[in-house]
């Protein structure tokens, strides 16, 4: 229950980040808006990778993340990714609402599992049917009457992929390296990485910065730090598909965050494909006695 419950906060603080990415866009470009927030997000973990450091090394100072060869390897290929995902969904969010951004980035939990084959890993049959629902969900949140779809949910959707090639990677290289590190100098990576693009394609000034105080602080030290230790600490005793299910709600909060603090709204046939996007991540975690069960239930219905 105490995991069940972090989760579901993570889960919440995550969905309001869009809210807050999405008022960070009225005053700072999108590389600009990464750039300062996984710095802050990788500051905030700094006193819990002392701690850390503490509990293993008594007497000694914080130990340089470099000198661990696999932490640099999988640090530098995750910062990568993340850069990748973080501008593909923050340009995104330009073009679109927070919760229509929320769900559509909430299908890298179907993603992963699909994504999982190229390393040989088994996906179930219900993660095809969660996989099918979730599409005609998104068909009908994102896909307009002439089946064009808008510019800022094909970008968020793209950044759906690189989150789900980012929990397949971090699966393969969190055993083998201490992940508090391994978050800290991914976020770094990124955070670098964006700058970069700033000096190149974005101009800004510290009033900007300024007035976009309060987004930036949320989604960097609230929802990248805070959020992440969360996750870490509830999934030491969650179940893996548990966790996954409850997590998929951020997409629940992002569009309650939008319609509160935005103001945003959703058609009727929008929020229709939100449900069968939200039933479609569900579907994909529950085990197989679980979904004989609804099947069941919904052929009773109909009788």
């Amino acid at each position: 229950m105490k995991s069940n419950i972090l989760l579901l906060i993570t889960a919440m603080i995550w969905g309001f980040a869009f809210v807050a990415q999405r008022s960070g866009m009225e005053y700072l470009g999108p590389f600009t808006f990464n750039a300062i927030r996984f710095a802050l997000g990788g500051i905030s973990l700094i006193p819990i990778l002392l701690l850390n450091q503490k509990r293993q090394f008594e007497n000694k100072k914080f130990l340089p993340i470099v000198s661990d060869k696999v932490l640099l390897k999988g640090g530098i290929i995750a910062g990568i990714i993340i850069f990748f995902g973080a501008s593909f969904q923050q340009g995104g969010i330009v073009y679109t609402s927070a919760g229509k951004a929320g769900f559509i980035t909430g299908l890298y939990i179907i993603l992963v599992p699909i994504l999982g084959l190229m390393f040989k890993q088994r996906t179930s049959a219900g993660t095809w049917i969660g996989a099918f629902v979730a599409v005609v969900g998104l068909y009908l949140l994102s896909v307009k009457s002439d089946l064009s779809i808008g510019l800022g949910d094909l970008l968020v959707l793209a950044s759906a992929f690189f989150w789900a090639m980012h929990v397949l990677w971090i699966g393969r290289i969190s055993p083998k390296t201490d992940p508090i590190q391994l978050a800290f100098f991914q976020f770094m990576l990124c955070s670098v990485l964006s700058l970069i693009v700033v000096l190149f394609y974005e101009v800004t000034t510290l009033q900007n910065i300024i007035d976009a105080a309060v987004p930036i602080l949320y989604a960097g030290v609230v929802s990248v730090g805070i959020a992440y230790t969360l996750q870490v600490v509830a999934q030491r005793e969650a179940h893996p598909s548990h966790a996954a299910i409850i997590m998929s709600l951020e997409s629940v909060f992002a569009v309650i965050g939008g319609w509160i603090v935005l103001n945003e709204s959703i058609a009727l046939r929008g929020l229709i494909g939100c449900a069968l996007m939200l039933a479609g991540m569900i579907i994909s975690q529950l085990s197989l006695t679980i979904k004989f069960s609804i099947l069941k239930a919904l052929l009773n219905l109909t009788e």
